[in-house]
């Protein structure tokens, strides 16, 4: 046996081997403690949490369409421009419109002097009855004198005669004057000038012309953003050709699409977080969710998955939740139609619904950008009533 072999120290490794079994030991409770206290955690927090990375951003897209057909002579405002409520985005040919307004007017003038025609005759038609009760009158008074002288051979038989036909053609002449005034008075009763169906109708007819007048300039319906323009100058439009979109940027949500798994806690009201792509982890968006649409993407989808067929295989489905964000938080964020987002919802709280149940009282989007006062119009047309009216 050599000298270094006999200096070596027997308890030396035997120190080693109880260290690395302690290190080991501790090692192996560390992770059964982290281990312990995450499934604490994950019992406690983390299972309230449903997550999902297949939601997207969603909002209005407000489709801008004409109401009257014509040529586009003006554009006025481009992709990504911002509009106002009101503002107008095109501009069509008002030759034909302004034509027809004009026309319109005509008809309305002649109608009322038509009318008020109708009505001076009535005047006049009583007048003659006026008469004829007159001219009748007179003969019966003839009729009574001759007819004792007739009866006593003062006059002849023939004169009589005379004198009857007289009366009976008086009466005649009178009911037949009485029976024009009748006709007339059924074209215009006791109506005034203004209430006249003809007059009503012309009037209508006006108002019509004077509204496509002037929705020859196509106004935007909300505040936002002008996105997919495609009308161009010139072309010929009609009230069914899509001329381009204004995209809010408020009222923006998100739809989530959580699969069918997930949603057993989900209920309405609980609250959300969403990190969009754009941001990233740096701006948290806070939400609520609003409701669970009551379909699958697939169920309502161009061609629906048959089941029902033998070579069945089972797919998890996904349900859009639909998560309502903070307004001043997208104000200060703003975000864009499709964005991809990661969704987590707390879903501690399930004493809310699953599905609404209150109807919603107020409506959900309104906008009377395209609501025309009739006041200018109605004010032509009692112009122009009165202006054909005077004696």
């Amino acid at each position: 046996m050599s000298a270094n072999a006999a200096n070596v120290d027997p308890q030396q490794p035997a120190n080693k081997k109880k260290k690395r079994k302690g290190a080991l030991i501790f090692l192996a409770g560390l992770f059964i403690v982290i281990g312990i206290a995450w499934a604490v955690y994950w019992f406690v927090v983390l299972r309230h949490f449903q997550e999902t990375d297949d939601a997207y951003v969603a909002g209005n897209q407000v489709q801008v369409m004409a109401q009257v057909s014509g040529s586009v002579n003006e554009v006025g405002f481009e992709d990504t421009d911002f509009v106002k409520q009101g503002d107008v985005l095109v501009s069509l040919d008002k030759t034909d419109a302004q034509q027809a307004f004009e026309k319109a007017q005509t008809a309305l003038a002649t109608s009322v002097r038509q009318t008020r025609q109708l009505i001076v005759n009535s005047r006049q038609y009583q007048a003659n009855i006026a008469v004829k009760k007159t001219a009748l009158a007179q003969v019966e008074s003839d009729l009574r004198r001759r007819e004792p002288l007739g009866s006593a051979n003062l006059i002849g038989k023939e004169e009589l005669q005379h004198a009857r036909d007289a009366v009976a053609s008086a009466k005649a002449e009178l009911d037949a004057a009485v029976q024009q005034y009748n006709a007339n008075q059924a074209m215009i009763l006791d109506t005034t000038l203004e209430n006249q169906p003809a007059v009503k109708q012309s009037a209508a007819e006006l108002r019509d012309a004077w509204l496509a007048l002037q929705r020859t300039e196509i106004v935007s319906p909300i505040d936002g953003y002008v996105s997919r323009r495609s009308v161009q100058v010139g072309a010929q439009i009609s009230p069914s050709t899509p001329l381009m979109a204004v995209v809010p940027a408020t009222g923006l949500w998100v739809d989530a699409n959580f699969k069918e798994t997930q949603l057993a806690n989900v209920r309405i009201g609980q609250p959300a977080t969403v990190v969009s792509d754009i941001y990233g982890d740096d701006v948290v968006f806070h939400g609520k969710v609003v409701g669970l649409d009551m379909g699958t993407g697939s169920a309502f989808s161009l061609l629906p998955a048959q089941n029902a067929t033998g070579n069945w295989i089972k797919v998890v489905q996904r349900l859009p939740v639909r998560i309502e964000l903070d307004a001043q938080e997208v104000a200060k964020h703003p975000l864009r139609i499709g964005l991809s987002t990661l969704v987590k919802i707390d879903t501690s709280n399930v004493d809310g619904p699953v599905l609404a149940t209150q109807v919603r009282q107020n409506p959900a989007y309104q906008s009377n950008a395209l609501a025309l006062d009739l006041a200018p119009a109605n004010a032509l047309i009692g112009e122009i009533i009165r202006a054909n009216s005077v004696e």
